[in-house]
């Protein structure tokens, strides 16, 4: 099985602005840079929706998301702790 390549933010970049910025179709712009065409247009998509915070990557959180994941932690730990003081 091949493993899923990974583009990097700046590849996203290049290839979102290809179609928004210089014109060029989705599929034009996919065929020229060998990429699936539903694919540039989900990177397109998220571009123009995610104001700025497009192409993260895996483990950056934003701050809002990083409090998240502390907080559900903190409600984790704390029920634990409550059904073994129920005991």
């Amino acid at each position: 099985m091949a493993t899923r390549k990974q583009y990097t933010k700046e590849f996203k970049l290049d290839a979102v602005s290809l179609v928004v910025d210089q014109g060029y179709s989705r599929s034009e712009a996919a065929r020229s840079l060998d990429i699936n065409a539903q694919m540039l247009g989900r990177w397109v998509k998220e571009l123009q929706s995610d104001d700025g915070q497009a192409f993260r990557g895996n483990g950056k959180l934003t701050p809002e998301q990083e409090e998240n994941r502390r907080l559900k932690a903190q409600v984790k730990r704390l029920q634990m702790e409550k059904e073994i003081l129920k005991k």
